[in-house]
């Protein structure tokens, strides 16, 4: 099972790729697409839409796992989250892919064990996780943590064998 993980932000949108092989998790590739925030909204929320079918056709996930919106504390950011959301799953869409939602506190409490784990630990735990040298930048290991989420929240309930 290949797993596109999504952490979408209106300046930086984080992408992992995991593929489970057994039972070990494999990573396939992860990055962000960063947009200048000078840029107006919709000219953002387009490369975005380009670089997550671009992330979509080079690396074939069967799934896509997309992070929830948290309650930010501006509700301005909370909204331009949400443009940027709506683009990750419009791109699942378009691409005929299942999408699989997650809340922040779930993401962090499968990979690091607790729900209020700050970013430097989801990056280090992704890379032990993942058989990494280094952490990922923090929008990619976010992205990577909720495909990792996903791939364990199917084998909890049975999907994968």
């Amino acid at each position: 099972m290949r797993v596109l993980g999504i952490d979408p932000g209106s300046r930086r949108t984080g992408w992992g790729v995991v593929q489970l092989e057994g039972t070990k998790l494999i990573p396939i590739g992860a990055g962000t697409i960063r947009v200048s925030e000078k840029l107006p909204l919709a000219e953002r929320l387009n490369l975005i839409h380009r670089g997550l079918t671009q992330v979509v056709d080079e690396n074939g996930p069967e799934a896509v796992a997309v992070e929830e919106i948290f309650f930010a504390k501006y509700p301005n950011a909370a909204l331009k989250l949400g443009h940027a959301r709506g683009v990750a799953l419009l791109v699942a869409a378009q691409s005929r892919l299942e999408v699989h939602e997650y809340p922040p506190a779930v993401v962090k409490r499968t990979v690091v064990g607790r729900g209020a784990a700050d970013k430097t630990q989801v990056g280090r735990l992704v890379a032990a996780l993942l058989g990494l040298k280094t952490p990922p930048e923090e929008d990619a290991a976010d992205a990577l943590a909720v495909a990792i989420t996903h791939v364990q929240a199917s084998r909890s309930k049975g999907v994968l064998r």
